[in-house]
């Protein structure tokens, strides 16, 4: 038996505390979801902050509020950071445990009062008790029950909560990214998937902008004298759409195409926007070098094509090293007789930040929820204090290893 195995505490005994920390829960729940907190309301998000730093500084965490730069001119809350230093080493075994979650919702001020927080039989209700509050107060909730069990076989266990995941983290991410660095293991506090999944991979997306440039005529009296980029881009949106399939898992879309400015002009200049996603770095560099070469051969004589990447969110990989942390999950579900099972999704979160860093991540380690960015929005009451120990038994369990799979530099 691992020292490890023999040093966390029993997942029946944090399953017990819980299970007595479920009303807690609820309470906690319910408040948060009563602020509205939507991307670009700071006040809201902050509101929120407040309370989770309160909440972490009571377990003897040091916390900070970090104020990133405005983006666009518009300002989102704060980063809240809480440190807890253990008593192990690195070298002792003593892993860092990064846990993540987000403040913000996608929903407008007045939401939380139009439809507040209630409880349709087993279900919660509210705008953002799904994503991401079932998950931020569930990560709380599972630290408390850890603390109350004397868990200390750690080096150092992180709580990040960001305010701006919702519109894709353009203030937080560097901050993210410097949290993340040399941590062993992260734990993403996304809610489980509706059929009670923990996420394994997500895709990553490249953005990438194509700029058409052409020649001017007039359309009617010497159109031989133009070169049309509107017709090039649409050859060229034709060659991009016609990439899907040519990798497993790498999706090409043109989502946004712009031309010209007067009907009697041939067009001189068009604009593409295009997205790619791809579960692996490998399929992102291959649909990049497979657009370059569309855009050195534009279809319409005289025209000429640049490519500017905008933006790239890298993916979650499945990897060996998060393979070893769902293993951990799916033993420590058998305690509880709960399958785990695991799924890879399309979509980003900040857990994609976080693996571009090079450390292992397992994703969706709220309770179980679905509806999101919706009215229908829910989450099941019934998996609270089950996913609640899921989370505190991992914590316990990565926190003191004497062999390390792989992971970043530390």
């Amino acid at each position: 038996m691992s020292a490890s195995l023999r040093q966390r505490p029993r997942t029946a005994a944090l399953l017990t505390l819980a299970r007595a920390h479920r009303p807690r829960y609820l309470r906690e729940l319910a408040e948060l979801v009563a602020i509205d907190s939507g991307s670009y309301n700071p006040a809201g998000v902050n509101h929120v902050g407040t309370i989770v730093g309160d909440r972490l500084r009571a377990l003897g965490f040091d916390t900070r509020r970090l104020s990133p730069r405005p983006v666009g001119g518009r300002r989102t809350g704060d980063v809240v950071v809480a440190r807890k230093k253990g008593p192990l080493s690195v070298e002792d075994g003593g892993r860092r445990i990064l846990l993540a979650a987000h403040m913000d919702t996608v929903f407008e001020d007045g939401t939380a009062a139009a439809r507040p927080f209630t409880l349709v039989g087993a279900h919660a209700r509210g705008p953002g008790v799904s994503d991401d509050k079932g998950g931020l107060v569930a990560g709380l909730t599972a630290l408390r029950i850890l603390e109350e069990a004397g868990f200390q076989d750690y080096a150092e266990l992180v709580f990040l909560a960001v305010p701006d995941e919702e519109i894709g983290s353009p203030a937080s991410r560097h901050l993210t990214e410097e949290t993340a660095h040399g941590m062993h293991y992260a734990l993403a506090l996304e809610c489980a998937r509706e059929n009670g999944d923990v996420v394994i991979a997500r895709k990553g997306i490249a953005d990438f902008r194509l700029t058409v440039t052409g020649r001017a005529a007039h359309a009617g009296i010497e159109p031989e004298r133009g070169a049309n980029a509107a017709l090039a881009a649409a050859h060229l949106t034709v060659a991009l759409q016609g990439l899907n399939g040519r990798w497993d898992d790498v999706t090409v879309n043109v989502g946004m195409v712009h031309a010209g400015t007067r009907i009697n002009i041939v067009c001189p200049k068009a604009e593409l926007h295009v997205e790619v996603r791809s579960a692996t770095t490998r399929g992102i560099r291959q649909a990049r070098r497979a657009i370059e070469e569309l855009a050195r051969r534009p279809a319409v004589t005289g025209t000429t094509v640049t490519l500017e990447q905008l933006d790239l969110c890298p993916p979650m990989e499945d990897t060996d090293a998060s393979r070893h942390i769902l293993r951990a999950a799916q033993a420590i579900g058998a305690e509880m007789n709960v399958s785990i099972g695991a799924a890879a999704t399309g979509g980003v979160g900040d857990a994609n930040l976080i693996a571009g860093m090079g450390v292992p991540v397992l994703d969706g380690l709220g309770p179980v929820g679905g509806g999101d960015h919706s009215p229908q929005e829910w989450l099941d009451t019934t998996s609270v204090a089950t996913r609640v120990a899921l989370l505190a038994s991992l914590i316990a369990e990565l926190g003191h290893e004497h062999h390390l799979p792989t992971g970043p530099a530390t």
